[in-house]
């Protein structure tokens, strides 16, 4: 019998000696193996915490101490360890657990997280409520190397240290987020392990001095004030000194009674901030750690022994990414001006062969979305066309600076926006559901969506040669498999297209949904109702005339959008009728995600339960009309007397 099956919850596992808990994480490990090899997940960065989530647990009194994990990638121990164990095998999938943190879903997840640096300012706020209540436990937060050098993770540094509060910072330091780390907060992490040498020669000196007979403590204490200079000079740690916090490190973060000793330590220290830095490889254990990063920071399934994914027999078209990235590249090597960009993401939005084949011409700025919009911005006002790829829901991040820095300034700079709509697996911190209306709701904007990766091609040249802010939308995934052999071509702005006519009703599509309403509308011929399908391609600004003659030919329009009702596309479309003086004329039943937290599942059925297939499409169509042609309560009436 393993340890797991008789861990149950953080009070099971501290009951076992200090000696036992490295096998108990190397049976975690093997563990999150197991279960990651079957369904998939982010298998790499949890199997680098492993050890972290054991000595957490064991020194903290959980779920009392708070223990405040920044993203979710890392904590699959943590859930395990937390009553989840069973519950892993089903994680990320329908009806399964989150995978990352949730609040509603266990009380040792004291704060939900699905985006990176939130961690430190979470947990400093717990502790400061801690005082405020005259209340005694600790706080524990845990953050990534490449999450601490987020704007929000300083801001909350640059608090602690002036706070003094009572609080446990443990830095989780594998020189990767879900690509290498990049910056110079990366060099500095680096120049502290160098400088373990002199961690070691100070506090020599220290014991040789205090050895002296009669004099020792006086000796150590005259010495302190050089001993400190000489670390201001040479310890990168004294910038952590100098930010208010102690410092603890570097220590093995995959030796786990040397982590609890740590831990211990930093429990210790009652006058402020501690940081606890340790160093884990991401990955480690999992089968195949080869140098692809990417590769095993989340995985689909995959053979336990090798480590390498099994493969599907079914030849699919290029993903929206894989396209995005071709592209880039090929109107790079067109025009000298245009500039790549991410924030810590350049696998998984096509940046990656950017910078493979433009490195002077292409930034990964690491997770710092609000520096990427505004460094974008800097670089338009010097003649560049900077096209910044970012996750829709990351997007959302930087929302400030793509006001205040590129639209206010009608800047040139361009944003595509992969993940846009339901994403699946990863659930509400992941969904793209949001960026149709924080977009349309300023001045100069451009906002665009691509019926496929054809037309996608052909609205990054129109974004790009655009002269000022464009965003384009599209859906995590494969296209739909249309040719792309040919190159870019313009598309009017603020121009839509009929792609097929009908006289009972109009489709409305924008982007993704433009295939499916297709689909429905020949589902609805097959039953005798003719319906006009519009790809409307553009949100702002829409194609009024076009918009205008569908209103003024149907009696219904029906608008599709794979994003929230609220604020939309169907609202822009029902605010151009009314602008017009139509509101009253035509009936408009919008298609869209209602006013609520959409889980996570898989993304066909996700949109078949909100009605964004061509079955929903269809359906809400015909119920439109039919409450059209439905004789009203009076008219009814006057029938009856007759």
């Amino acid at each position: 019998m393993g340890f797991l099956d008789e861990i149950n919850s953080p009070a099971d596992l501290r009951q076992y000696r200090i000696e036992d808990l490295q096998a108990i994480a190397d049976e975690t490990r093997q563990y999150i193996i197991d279960t990651c090899s079957r369904i998939g997940g982010h298998t790499g960065a949890s199997l680098g915490a492993v050890e972290l989530a054991v000595a957490m647990h064991y020194v903290f009194d959980t779920p009392r101490d708070r223990l405040v994990w920044d993203v979710g990638h890392q904590a699959y121990a943590h859930k395990i360890l937390t009553g989840r164990r069973e519950q892993l095998k089903a994680i990320k999938q329908p009806g399964g657990i989150s995978g990352f943190l949730r609040r509603d879903e266990s009380e040792y997840d004291t704060f939900g997280a699905g985006h990176a640096s939130t961690s430190i300012s979470a947990a400093l706020g717990m502790a400061v409520a801690r005082d405020i209540k005259k209340e005694d436990f600790h706080v524990c937060a845990l953050i990534g190397d490449s999450s601490l050098a987020g704007g929000m993770a300083m801001e909350a540094v640059n608090q602690a240290g002036h706070l003094k509060s009572r609080l446990i910072v443990i830095l989780n330091d594998n020189e990767m987020s879900i690509a290498p780390a990049v910056g110079a907060l990366s060099r500095y992490l680096n120049r502290i392990k160098e400088a373990q040498s002199y961690h070691d020669w100070k506090e020599g000196i220290g014991d040789a001095l205090q050895s002296v007979p009669g004099i020792g403590d006086r000796l150590r204490a005259a010495a302190k004030s050089v001993k400190d200079a000489i670390a201001a000079a040479v310890l990168p740690g004294a910038l952590v000194n100098e930010l208010g916090f102690k410092y603890i490190g570097y220590v093995d973060g995959h030796n786990v009674p040397m982590l609890v000793r740590a831990l211990e330590e930093a429990k210790k220290v009652d006058d402020g901030p501690v940081i606890v830095h340790a160093i884990t490889q991401k990955g480690k254990g999992f089968p195949n750690p080869e140098k692809n990063y990417y590769a095993y920071h989340a995985t689909g399934p995959y053979d336990p022994k090798t480590g390498l994914p099994y493969k599907s027999t079914k030849a699919a078209p290029p993903s929206y990414t894989q396209v995005f990235g071709e592209t880039m590249c090929e109107l790079m090597e067109q025009d000298e001006r245009i500039i790549g960009l991410t924030a810590a993401m350049p696998d998984g939005t096509g940046i990656d062969k950017v910078l493979e084949r433009f490195p002077e011409r292409a930034f990964d700025v690491g997770i710092a979305e609000q520096h990427a919009i505004t460094f974008c911005a800097g670089m338009a006002c010097e003649g560049l066309k900077p096209v910044a790829a970012i996750y829709s829901t990351f997007l959302q991040r930087g929302f400030d600076q793509l006001i205040h820095d590129v639209c206010l300034q009608d800047l040139d700079v361009t944003f595509a926006m992969d993940r846009a709509g339901i994403v699946g697996a990863d659930g509400p911190t992941h969904h793209g559901l949001l960026d149709i209306t924080y977009l349309r709701g300023y001045p100069n904007i451009v906002v665009m969506a691509p019926k496929d990766e054809a037309e996608m091609r052909d609205m990054m040249l129109a974004a790009i040669e655009h002269p000022g802010p464009a965003a384009l939308r599209y859906p995590r995934g494969n296209g739909v498999g249309v040719d792309i052999s040919e190159s870019p071509k313009m598309i009017e702005i603020g121009r839509g297209e009929v792609l097929r006519e009908g006289t009972d009703a109009s489709i409305i599509a924008y982007g993704s949904m433009v295939y499916p309403s297709l689909a429905a509308a020949d589902n609805l011929a097959a039953r005798g109702i003719k319906v006009q399908v519009i790809n409307a391609r553009f949100v702002k600004p829409l194609d009024a005339d076009l918009i205008l003659k569908a209103a003024a030919e149907h009696e219904a329009i029906i608008t599709v959008e794979e994003g929230y009702l609220a604020g939309g596309f169907g609202s822009a479309v029902i605010e151009l009728l009314e602008e017009n003086g139509l509101q009253d004329s035509v009936k408009v039943a919008r298609l869209g995600v209602p006013d609520e937290i959409v889980t996570h599942g898989d993304p066909k059925v996700l949109l078949g339960q909100y009605g964004l297939d061509a079955d929903g499409i269809a359906a809400k169509v015909e119920a439109t009309l039919e409450a059209l042609r439905k004789p009203s309560a009076a008219e009814s009436r006057i029938r009856a007397v007759r």
